[in-house]
């Protein structure tokens, strides 16, 4: 069984919710206005009552009483009969002929007037009609003297209710009925711009993300919808072009290697040589191989730190990290005339991966070691701020125009191609060090002036305290 569409699904729930939220109005309409006829009858039969004991009735001539009431009550008397009794309950020679005969007086009617209360009640009549019939005892000199029943049949109250439930029962169905048909067509119109998104979008493929969804310039939610999936197209679109770039960078630099790997070895098998030939020709793939590996090394860790942030966090201390780092940097810095050096170092716990972050530090030494001049200088710096741990790499080195500061943390990407290839540097160390520091939740930022040298900046969030 097929999914039922949005549009579907909004006419559902706004259908039933509509049907609930009338049905509980007419439930509420139908009872109050239920209460209200009620209400208006019991009134109604209080007014004549109270009338019939205004008019001095027993004391009063038949025709005087029913004529002063007809004076008093109007057309309120038409469709009521009444009859007057003794305390004992036997009618008066007063009343209306013939049907204040079939009045009733209950036992509880009668026992609440001997006590001088009123009582309101709904009897059956002589053929089981329904009447509704006010009591009242007529009290003088401290006692019962007269009791006053007054009552009208509720059957035409009652029609005119079940007229009104008819009519409810016809118009919420129909009513619910139009506000789905509206609602379809509704959805339908509001709705068309996601059916137009998402033929485009059927149409954009991984070999063309240049197209765009059309935005409606209604300035609502689907534009809204329509930006945010232009954005996410972009995002893709740089990040498969990015990919390819690495991809067909990758490629050329494992073929520079193995380009010069293949041709040493037919070289060498072109003719006969001497064991001392050949040594030299297994050196020299040697390194190459040796070149090759560090490559796919640099392309695995760079792969593993930007896949995601599955990290290993341990408690890790800066500060014999990047002793450590600074040992072995002083060693290559002296191999290459530059004196590298400790400027601040404090205390910087941080949770992570050890062998990752002294990776990243490294990599930011030895890239400052590349780039200064013999005699220059190197300083490691460790400090704390702002529930940060900041490591600094600063150099004397040749510096960094501007426009190059994001370009160098991009995978392959040499501002001096031939330096580096010379010192074995394939463009990954930097885009190394950042990705590691991404994943940790940090930040690796660099300050350059071109003949001024380089500050690199690795933040990392500081650790707990336990």
């Amino acid at each position: 069984m097929s999914a039922l569409s949005i549009r579907t699904r909004l006419t559902l729930w706004y259908s039933g919710l509509l049907l609930v939220i009338l049905v509980a109005i007419a439930a509420l309409s139908y009872s109050w206005l239920r209460r209200t006829v009620h209400q208006d009858l019991d009134a109604s039969l209080l007014a004549v009552a109270r009338a019939i004991r205004e008019t001095g009735a027993p004391d009063r001539p038949e025709s005087d009483v029913e004529a002063l009431l007809r004076e008093m009550l109007g057309p309120e008397l038409y469709d009521k009969f009444f009859r007057l009794l003794d305390p004992e309950g036997r009618p008066h020679a007063l009343g209306s002929r013939p049907r204040g005969d079939t009045l009733p007086l209950s036992a509880a009617a009668r026992a609440r007037a001997a006590q001088g209360e009123s009582t309101l009640e709904t009897v059956a009549g002589p053929r089981a009609e329904p009447l509704r019939v006010f009591t009242m005892p007529i009290v003088r000199g401290g006692r019962v003297v007269d009791i006053v029943q007054v009552g009208m049949s509720i059957r035409p109250a009652e029609a005119l209710l079940d007229r009104y439930l008819h009519t409810l029962i016809v118009l919420i169905p129909l009513g619910v009925g139009l506000a789905a048909l509206g609602g379809a067509v509704i959805g339908r119109v509001a709705l068309r711009p996601v059916d137009e998104m998402t033929r485009t979008a059927r149409r954009i493929t991984a070999e063309d993300l240049s197209r765009r969804v059309e935005r409606p310039g209604t300035g609502d939610e689907m534009e809204r919808l329509a930006e945010t999936l232009n954005g996410m197209l972009a995002r893709l679109d740089a990040a498969f072009t990015q990919t390819r770039r690495f991809a067909a960078d990758a490629a050329h630099e494992l073929r520079t290697p193995l380009a010069a790997l293949r041709g040493g070895i037919e070289v060498a098998l072109r003719a006969e040589r001497t064991p001392v030939e050949y040594r030299r020709v297994l050196a020299s793939s040697l390194e190459e191989v040796e070149r090759l590996i560090r490559l796919a090394e640099d392309l695995l860790l760079l792969s593993r730190s930007s896949a995601g942030p599955d990290v290993i966090r341990e408690p890790v201390d800066l500060e014999p990290l990047l002793l450590d780092v600074f040992d072995v940097g002083a060693r290559r810095g002296q191999a290459a005339g530059v004196s590298v050096r400790i400027d601040t170092m404090m205390p910087a716990p941080v949770r992570g991966d050890a062998t990752a972050l002294r990776r990243a530090v490294l990599n930011l030494v030895e890239n400052a070691i590349k780039y200064t001049l013999p005699g220059g200088k190197i300083e490691l710096g460790l400090t704390t701020a702002d529930g940060l741990a900041v490591v600094t790499v600063s150099d004397t080195g040749i510096g960094l125009d501007p426009a190059d500061t994001d370009r160098i943390f991009e995978p392959f990407v040499r501002l001096d191609a031939a330096r580096a290839r010379d010192t074995g540097g394939a463009g990954l160390g930097l885009a190394i060090a950042r990705s590691i520091a991404v994943a940790h939740g940090g930040t690796l930022t660099v300050e350059s002036r071109p003949g001024a040298g380089s500050r690199f900046a690795l933040r990392l969030p500081l650790a707990p305290a336990a």
